[in-house]
């Protein structure tokens, strides 16, 4: 799984740790019709509306969201849908969530706890779904693994050349990752809390030379990154430690919890149902992506579920802290497409797959039988028509089958950085774009966070995938992708893409040309149904 690089390790490692916190970005209230004749008119956006801006309409609210509450306000409000099954393949997640009660998968032909394979589908007490990982939860990225299998191995001169230099990367930042939580643990110790703000931290006053620096280390990531500067930096640490310890490591063995071998697509007696994984936290991804789909709409618990009712999630973890394996994804999905998934979302990806057959032919077999899949384009702010990204539909350039459709994330702010910064993008590769910057949703234990990245806008389309399914079940996967793209709003202004902020036109970021709009889709649904 490929998280967003933190944004503030560069600005550390110089020591420039000076800029202000970020503010959150203007957007723009004009009609999107005329936006190129109309001079730009900004204005703030509320934090009632940043909660849930993905819901929110472009032309009434100025804000490029997916129009979902016109949908219900306007062609759902007296409307009745059929139960509808998403596949999650993910982290985790935490199926007590409050804000995702009532809306877990449940096999209702296994029983709960008595280890037995009720059902005889091969998974014993898979009762709201499966968890391919088993205890662990750490890995290597592709790349490590390539290179441990040696110099004979398919694409190992490549990885190896890419692991060496994410390595040294890793290294050069590691100083100043443990400076930083040196000075973190030294400044909990003095003021005996584990939160601290930044009045706490002005507050010192010392004529211990080392706490004193401490104190000047710890303001200065504070004024660069704002009021959340613990949880920042804690990310920051972790992504650091993460890759030196676990995804670049060439001699630890993630699987080695598992107890499978994953070169073998026939070894599938591994695996529980315990979807939280051996520690809930680590199921944060997975539960936040659950609850952009369907978190309760309206009860002023964290932000709204795309899909209000009618709606169940089940639960695959096969995504691990570093790259999931092509084995388990390939499973995932059939396990998904056996057990009533119409709808699977997938906000993963890698840049090699050295079993991408068995996934290919997983999405073949998902096509078969009539499965949607929804998948995140990934956060690399590169073009993936030129470049690898995993898991794809097409072999040799070819499509190798019409349901699955590769989702880009937009930012808030309608104009020129509409795409977000981190968006990978491609006019053949990208199918349609959705939000996907600061996303309101269901994290472990009860709690919500903001989150951002493909992941995210990959669930809110697959939220407006499963409202089409569940409305007009008679639709097909084929035709439900290409109403997603085909009735998105189009956008003909130009935006900046990938790391060399390169101006485009957006209608050249993806094969639509559009971002997807809820309400536009539930039209044409309502048209192509009745052909």
């Amino acid at each position: 799984m490929k998280f967003i690089k933190p944004f503030f390790i560069s600005a550390v490692v110089a020591l420039a740790l000076t800029s202000c916190s970020p503010s959150l970005a203007p957007i723009i209230g004009t009609n999107p019709a005329n936006i190129d004749k109309t001079p730009l008119k900004t204005t703030p956006i509320s934090e009632a509306d940043m909660l849930r801006w993905s819901h929110l309409d472009l032309v009434k609210d100025t804000i490029p969201g997916m129009s979902v509450d016109k949908a219900y306000k306007e062609l759902l409000k007296s409307k009745k849908g059929t139960k509808i099954i998403v596949g999650v393949v993910d982290s985790g997640l935490d199926i007590d969530h409050e804000d995702l009660k009532g809306k877990i998968w449940t096999n209702k032909k296994e029983i709960a706890g008595n280890k037995k394979d009720d059902d005889n589908n091969g998974y014993t007490d898979d009762v709201h779904g499966w968890n391919f990982l088993g205890e662990a939860t750490d890995e290597n990225l592709e790349l490590t693994r390539i290179v441990k299998k040696g110099p004979n191995t398919p694409n190992y001169a490549e990885a190896k050349a890419e692991l060496d230099a994410k390595l040294a990367e890793m290294m050069q930042y590691k100083p100043q990752m443990d400076m930083i939580s040196k000075a973190d643990k030294a400044i909990k110790t003095h003021l005996k809390k584990e939160i601290y703000t930044i009045d706490d931290l002005k507050k010192i006053v010392t004529t211990d030379a080392a706490l004193n620096q401490n104190k000047m280390i710890m303001l200065s990531v504070a004024t660069q990154v704002g009021p959340n500067f613990q949880e920042e930096m804690k990310g920051q640490i972790d992504y650091v430690y993460d890759q030196i310890n676990y995804n670049l490591n060439v001699n630890f063995d993630g699987r080695k919890a598992v107890g499978d071998n994953p070169e073998d697509i026939n070894d599938k007696k591994y695996g529980n149902g315990n979807l939280k994984g051996p520690d809930v936290e680590d199921a944060l991804h997975g539960t936040h992506v659950a609850g952009i789909i369907a978190q309760v709409k309206g009860n002023n618990k964290g932000g709204d579920g795309v899909v209000t009712s009618n709606v169940e999630i089940m639960a695959l973890r096969a995504v691990p802290n570093g790259d999931e394996y092509d084995k388990d994804i390939a499973l995932a999905i059939r396990y998904a497409v056996d057990n009533g998934a119409k709808v699977i979302n997938g906000s993963f990806g890698k840049d090699y797959s050295p079993h991408s057959d068995w996934v290919q032919d997983a999405i073949k077999y998902a096509a078969s039988k009539d499965v949607l899949i929804v998948h995140a384009a990934g956060n690399d702010s590169k073009n993936i028509d030129t470049a690898p990204n995993f898991p794809t539909d097409e072999v040799n350039g070819t499509e190798i089958a019409d349901n699955l459709i590769t989702i880009g994330a937009l930012n808030h702010e309608y104009g020129s950085k509409l795409v977000a910064d981190f968006s990978n993008y491609g006019l053949k590769n990208v199918d349609v774009f959705a939000p996907g910057v600061k996303i309101y949703a269901t994290i472990p234990n009860n709690k919500y966070k903001y989150e951002q990245g493909t992941s995210m806008a990959s669930p809110n389309a697959a939220g407006v995938a499963a409202l089409i399914r569940s409305y007009y079940p008679n639709l097909t996967a084929s035709q439900v992708k290409h109403i997603l793209m085909d009735s998105g709003t189009p956008i003909s202004t130009t935006v900046v893409v990938g790391e060399q902020k390169t101006t485009i036109p957006f209608s050249n970021t993806c094969v639509s040309g559009k971002i997807v709009n809820a309400y536009n889709a539930l039209l044409m649904a309502e048209q192509m149904s009745k052909k």
